[in-house]
């Protein structure tokens, strides 16, 4: 059974992969503009190597939790929350000061999670959903009392994956899937948005969130090309259950390196796997040269500034300690619709944009 701390763990996981090797910015061609037409029913599209098909466009989506608001948040942007019937997804603080209300006014459908933070498959068949989505491929493991999409299809109900996260979970993931978790970035949360955007005939909205993401993120990047890279760490102490030393929790590889490296930084612990973040010691962060320091915020009550300077009290070693140079993100730093929040917040930490 899941743990909190696993439960946590799977947040690294979930929302953005640990397990990849060190990327700075993608040094790839920037996507074509994202372009939008009607969607044409019936819908087929390819998820985790299975084919959907959709005569129309769902209208009593369950979201599972799997320690991500990715999905809910996503919907929100899209201005489709109307179509969940039932989410289990909730977050404490959020980059946008309006998300924390907005995700708390969609429906919950009275769901409870179990022992494994997940809705039993029991209640998932009770709301009688026609589309159920997880952020990632383990969501549907009948070991932690989840319905199966096996057991879905049966029923005559289509369930869904976050595409970025086919291969977490799923050991027979096909290897362009693994490819994808391994290298997740930015345009990870983008191919979630314009696939919603498909899905529910909101090809418009999602075209138009994405390419102002991209122009934002683009213009952050080229004000701090040239400039020398800053070093970053960025820490969750509220997630300290997940570090098997009692420290902060370090988020590194895929998307967070990715998301540093567009604000013009290299995280400190770059490409670093799951298992290898969760056992940084405190010599690991003593030794560390650190010239920003990222306070990632998880429950409400949390303070950036008492977090920030508790660290510094701690490594006064860094660079970071001596100039108090720190900035905060939540939600914005994972898989979603807000990326571009964290590396203008990063980059304006960084390079003083």
């Amino acid at each position: 059974m899941l743990t909190f701390a696993a439960a946590l763990a799977v947040s690294l996981t979930a929302c953005g992969s640990a397990d990849s090797a060190p990327n700075s910015a993608k040094e790839t061609s920037a996507p074509a503009p994202a372009t939008a037409a009607p969607t044409a029913y019936p819908l087929t599209i390819e998820n985790c190597g299975r084919e959907l098909t959709f005569d129309k466009a769902p209208s009593r989506v369950l979201l599972l939790n799997g320690a991500s608001v990715a999905e809910v948040e996503s919907f929100v942007a899209l201005g489709i929350q109307d179509k969940i019937a039932a989410n289990s997804q909730s977050y404490g603080v959020s980059d946008d000061p309006s998300m924390v209300a907005k995700v708390k006014a969609v429906p919950t459908g009275g769901l409870r999670l179990n022992n494994n933070f997940e809705v039993p498959r029991e209640q998932v068949l009770a709301q009688q959903p026609d589309l159920v989505i997880s952020t990632w491929a383990g969501g549907f493991d009948d070991k932690i009392g989840s319905i199966t999409r096996d057991q879905l299809t049966q029923a005559g109900i289509n369930s869904y994956v976050t595409p970025a996260n086919c291969a977490n979970g799923d050991a027979a993931a096909s290897p362009a899937d693994q490819t994808k978790y391994k290298e997740q970035s930015v345009e990870s949360s983008n191919e979630l948005l314009l696939q919603l955007g498909q899905i529910f005939d909101v090809q418009q909205r999602a075209a138009d969130h994405v390419n102002k993401a991209r122009a934002d993120i683009d213009q952050i990047n080229r004000s701090v090309a040239g400039k020398p890279k800053k070093n970053v760490l960025v820490v969750y102490p509220g997630m300290a259950m997940m570090n098997s030393n009692g420290l902060p929790a370090v988020f590194a590889g895929g998307i967070f390196d990715d998301l540093v490296a567009r604000a013009g930084g290299v995280n400190v612990f770059a490409g670093k796997t799951n298992a290898e973040l969760a056992e940084i010691n405190a010599e690991a962060l003593a030794s560390a040269k650190v010239d920003v320091l990222v306070v990632g915020l998880y429950q409400e009550n949390e303070k950036a500034d008492v977090l920030a300077q508790d660290l510094f009290a701690k490594f006064p070693q860094w660079e970071a300690s001596a100039n108090k140079k720190y900035t905060s993100v939540s939600d914005s730093f994972y898989l979603g619709p807000l990326n571009a929040l964290a590396v203008k917040k990063i980059a304006d930490a960084a390079h003083g944009n």
